[in-house]
Parts: C-alpha cells; sequence; structure tokens
C-alpha cells in the first residue's frame, strides 16, 4: 500500500477510514462471539461430557485466564512491531484455535483449546484499540470507538442465537467450524484494507522490552487508568454472570426465553453505542461518561431486586441495564486511548486489555461467593449485595476518570509516521 492510500496521505479518505473501523469491528465480532457462546451452550457439554457446573466453570473461565497473562505478556513486546502485522498474526492464532475448539472430542481438550484461543483473541483486542488510537483523530475516536464495540450488540443480536440455533440442529462443534470460515475470510479482508502502522516504531530504537514494560506499568497515568478499568470491569462482572440464573430461579424466566435478553439488550445498545460516541465527541467524554454512569444505579437496583414479572418487564429492564452499562465504555474507552501517548498504546493497551480479562475473572469468582442458591430450582439469594457492589464501583469511576488526562505532547493521530509495506 503507497503512502498515499495511508493515514496521513493524499488519498486517505473518510471512507477508508471508515471500511477500516468496519474490518476492526469484525474481528472483534468474532473474537466476542467465541466467548459469548460458550455460556449457553453449557447444558449440551454438561450432557456431552458429562461434567459438572464447576467443569463447565472451567471451560469459561479457560479463556479469560489466559487472554489475561497473554495480554501482560505481550505488554513486553507488542510496541516493537507494526500494528497490522501483529494484528494478522494474532488473529490467525485466534482463528486455529477456534478451530481446536471445533475438533475437540473430550472436555481435555476442549479446555486446552480454549486457553490456546484466549492467548491469541484477548490480544487481539487490544492491538484493534492502538490501531484506532493511532489512526483516528482525538475529534472522531468517540463515534469510532462506539462502531468498533458495537460488535458486542452485534454478536448478542446475530451471533449467539445463530450458534444456538446451529448447536440445536446440529451439536456444539458446529458453531466453532462456522466460526473458524469467518474468522479466516475476515483475516483475508484485514490484510488488504488495513495500512502498516510503524510510527510508534520510531521510539523503539534504544529500549528493552522489558525496561519498556515497566516504564508502561510504573507511570503514575497509566496506573491510574489501570484501576480505573479493574472498577469499570468490576461494576458489570458482580452482576453480569448471574442475571440469567436469576431470571430463571426468582424472576420466572425459562431457558427458552433468555435468548430474548442477549437480542433485545444487543439491538438496543447497538444503536445506543454508536449514538453514545457522537455524543461525547460533542458534548465531551468526561461529561458524557459521568452522566452516563450516574444512570446505572436504577438498573442495577431494579435488576437486582426484580419480583416475578412479565415477560416482556423483566426483558425491558435487563436491556435497560445493558444500555445504561454498555453507554459508559464508548466515552471510557475514548478517554484511555488518548491518555497514552502513541508510542506506549501497544503495550499499554495489551497490559489494560489483561486487567480487564483478570478483573472479569476476579470479580465473578467473588460474585459467586456472595450470590447462593441452595438447590438447582431454589431462588438466588444475596444478589442485591452484588448489585451494591456494582453501583460503589460504578460511581467510583466517576471519580477515577478525572485523572486520565492526555498526554503533555499533543499526538495528531491522523498524521502518524508510517513506513511503506
Amino acid at each position: 500500500m503507497s503512502k498515499e492510500n495511508q493515514p496521513g496521505g493524499s488519498h486517505w479518505t473518510l471512507a477508508r477510514e471508515r471500511l477500516l473501523l468496519l474490518t476492526l469491528a469484525a474481528i472483534q465480532f468474532t473474537t466476542i462471539l467465541d466467548f459469548l457462546i460458550i455460556m449457553p451452550l453449557g447444558p449440551q457439554y454438561m450432557r456431552v461430557f458429562s461434567i459438572d457446573p464447576k467443569q463447565f466453570g472451567l471451560i469459561v473461565s479457560s479463556y479469560g485466564i489466559s487472554a489475561g497473562v497473554a495480554g501482560l505478556a505481550a505488554g513486553f513486546f507488542l510496541d516493537r512491531f507494526d500494528r497490522k502485522r501483529a494484528l494478522l498474526w494474532l488473529y490467525l492464532g485466534f482463528g486455529v484455535g477456534t478451530l481446536f475448539c471445533a475438533m475437540a472430542y473430550n472436555y481435555q481438550l476442549l479446555v486446552a483449546s480454549r486457553f490456546f484461543a484466549g492467548a491469541f483473541g484477548g490480544v487481539v483486542g487490544a492491538v484493534i484499540l492502538a490501531i484506532v488510537g493511532d489512526v483516528i483523530p482525538m475529534e472522531r475516536r468517540g463515534a469510532a470507538m462506539g462502531m468498533v464495540m458495537s460488535a458486542f450488540s452485534v454478536s448478542s443480536i446475530v451471533g449467539v442465537p445463530l450458534g444456538l440455533l446451529l448447536a440445536s440442529h446440529y451439536n456444539w462443534h458446529v458453531p466453532f467450524y462456522a466460526l473458524t470460515v469467518l474468522s479466516f475470510i475476515i483475516l483475508i479482508i484485514a490484510a488488504w484494507i488495513t495500512p502498516p502502522l510503524r510510527g510508534h516504531l520510531a521510539h523503539h530504537q534504544d529500549q528493552h522490552p522489558f525496561a519498556r514494560t515497566l516504564t508502561v506499568m510504573m507511570h503514575p497515568d497509566h496506573q491510574k487508568a489501570f484501576l480505573f478499568m479493574a472498577a469499570l470491569t468490576c461494576a458489570g462482572f458482580a452482576v453480569f454472570p448471574y442475571i440469567s440464573t436469576y431470571m430463571v430461579s426468582n424472576v420466572g424466566l425459562t431457558e427458552t426465553q433468555l435468548p430474548l435478553i442477549y437480542l433485545c439488550g444487543g439491538l438496543c445498545t447497538l444503536y445506543s453505542m454508536n449514538w453514545v460516541g457522537r455524543w461525547a465527541d460533542r458534548a465531551g467524554k468526561l461529561r458524557v461518561f459521568t452522566i452516563t454512569s450516574l444512570t446505572t444505579a436504577v438498573p442495577i437496583l431494579l435488576v437486582t431486586n426484580l419480583p416475578r414479572v412479565p415477560v416482556v418487564a423483566a426483558v425491558a429492564t435487563s436491556t435497560l441495564l445493558m444500555v445504561c452499562m454498555s453507554a459508559r465504555m464508548v466515552p471510557a474507552m475514548a478517554m484511555m486511548t488518548g491518555a497514552v501517548e502513541a508510542r506506549y498504546r501497544g503495550g499499554f493497551m495489551s497490559i489494560n486489555s489483561a486487567v480487564q480479562q483478570l478483573s472479569m475473572g476476579v470479580t465473578a469468582f467473588l460474585g459467586g461467593y456472595i450470590v447462593q442458591q441452595k438447590t438447582p430450582t431454589s431462588p438466588v439469594t444475596h444478589f442485591p449485595i452484588n448489585g451494591f457492589i456494582s453501583i460503589a464501583c460504578a460511581y467510583g469511576c466517576i471519580y477515577l476518570a478525572r485523572f486520565l488526562k492526555a498526554p503533555v505532547k499533543k499526538e495528531v493521530a491522523a498524521e502518524p509516521v508510517l513506513m511503506e509495506g
């Protein structure tokens, strides 16, 4: 690709920028779906492999644990590679890992495959965010983050229901085979669309990777950002892992009605995240983040204290929670990518992604000690305590967000130093 067709080149247009964002969103879609589809397939896994809920929990958590550890390790070298090459090789590894999941014929191989896929899939997300931070100017970065992060909504609307349909009509292997094929198609498109991004390499000539990672981790502003991400993640995962069980045991939904939560929540957040991104660009990221965070208390309290209600009311309440919780993420990620210099952004986002993944696992694990259920058919108790913890974390983020500040030397994201590849 010539320099004229790269960001900052004379032939680089908003249309090409949007095409790049759509490609990154497609990659994000597959990695998120690979994680989400595991949870609703639990009954099949427990029946086919004759495993108990604790063993199934290892299948779910293995991806996140692996992604967190790999993210920390990647922080030592991620900024020493062209962003494009890093993205393509990591995404290739993710596709191979997904294929291994599809081919697994016993419990042990499936768990090992989940660890393998997570090691690559978790770091892919960090590279995507680093690319957005490098290529997209700050004044359009909120909308760009909204587009990329809307992949979560699309995976909930299209991916999860379609995956469950394939699994119910055939078997649990088929969704992973389909995801593998889709991933390799997107990989080819990404190799064509993504420009070489090497401007950050100008700062890497004389610094050792270990020293560089320590620099990223020990920077006071970065540590505040990592703490901010941990609190941001805890606010969601104190509640979300237990919503399905609570809806069935306490609210009265059937398991066949649970996909409505994903479908309706995904449809609404698909619109709301893009709208919030544009709003944040106009009104300011910090202001929008503060407002959206303040709105989370009502739906959190409603969901964690919901009595038996009609299906429509239950779905509406859970959808409101998803909209409010996801709305915080758009300005939050825009602020975080703008709070670190381009030369540190890849390593920073890799470590930040690891913090996010580990926070998910720790919060869900500790939340399980609070939420109680005597038998699979008995009501869930103590769920409101998780709700209060979630609110405390969400409001704590409002305070922490004020410490996220742009580097002293303003970077021009639209004109990175690039080399022909």
